[in-house]
């Protein structure tokens, strides 16, 4: 088994402790009848834990001396019991290892610090309670029926899952698009309009006539402009003169760069 360690649970630096005379009744203690101005001992307390027992320390300040200890087994209960007229004044049995039991009171000055010292008490066996718990249930399984999901001879499984049969070098629904020149995929038409294939579209309409210039015969029997040879479109620019009278050709009314 795995050598349970012991960790520290709380700490408090100043701690008071007083004698505790004999219970009369079963009424509970009063910190009231420990004549509280006149402490035995103070010191510091610390509280461990190892496995399920948690333990009361009450050490030197200087030295860390052990000047008594109580172990706690289960909380609340006799190990530890607060007083009936404060809030800061708790009851501990303590032992020294031979069997030898005494009840004496401790008192803290502030009351955050009785506070805490509770509450690290509580959370210890809260734990205690629920690792209780989870090991009773993991006996409970260990002991319960078991299942078997093993197959059985002969028995077989049948699985149904749609969607899962394609047709041999199928790629899907999707249609391949047509290819163009070169190889390249072509977008489909449209959605209203004619493919290239089909049939032409019909003629753009003739633009209005501008108003002021009349198309008249005598404007299309002018002379037209020749297009300059191809090794020469812009002309000879070194030849071209500055006189009006050369850059005009006879009465054409064309201008020749």
């Amino acid at each position: 088994a795995e050598e349970e360690y012991e960790s520290v649970l709380c700490v408090k630096p100043a701690v008071l402790v007083y004698r505790v005379p004999p219970r009369a009744s079963n009424r509970g203690y009063r910190a009231a009848e420990w004549q509280l101005d006149q402490p035995a001992w103070s010191g510091r307390l610390r509280i461990t834990a190892k496995g399920s027992t948690a333990f009361i320390k009450l050490e030197d300040k200087s030295s860390g001396e052990l000047f008594a200890q109580a172990p706690v087994e289960q909380f609340p209960g006799i190990a530890v019991e607060g007083v009936t007229d404060s809030s800061r004044y708790f009851v501990i049995r303590v032992e020294d290892g031979n069997g030898r039991r005494a009840f004496i009171g401790v008192g803290f000055v502030d009351r955050g610090d009785a506070f805490d010292f509770n509450v690290a008490l509580q959370d210890h066996f809260k734990w205690v309670r629920q690792q209780s718990e989870l090991a009773r249930q993991a006996q409970d399984l260990e002991q319960g029926p078991k299942l078997d999901l093993g197959f059985k001879e002969g028995q077989t499984i049948k699985l149904n899952i749609a969607n899962m049969k394609k047709k041999e070098g199928g790629t899907g629904s999707t249609r391949p698009r047509p290819a163009g020149p070169g190889g390249l995929s072509l977008l489909p038409p449209p959605p209203g309009g004619k493919s290239s294939s089909g049939e032409r579209p019909a003629p753009l309409p003739m633009p209005a006539q501008l108003p002021g210039t009349p198309i008249t015969d005598s404007l299309l029997s002018w002379p037209q402009p020749t297009a300059a040879p191809a090794a020469d479109v812009w002309g000879d620019f070194t030849k071209a003169s500055g006189s009006a009278s050369s850059q005009a050709q006879g009465n054409t009314g064309w201008v020749q760069f």
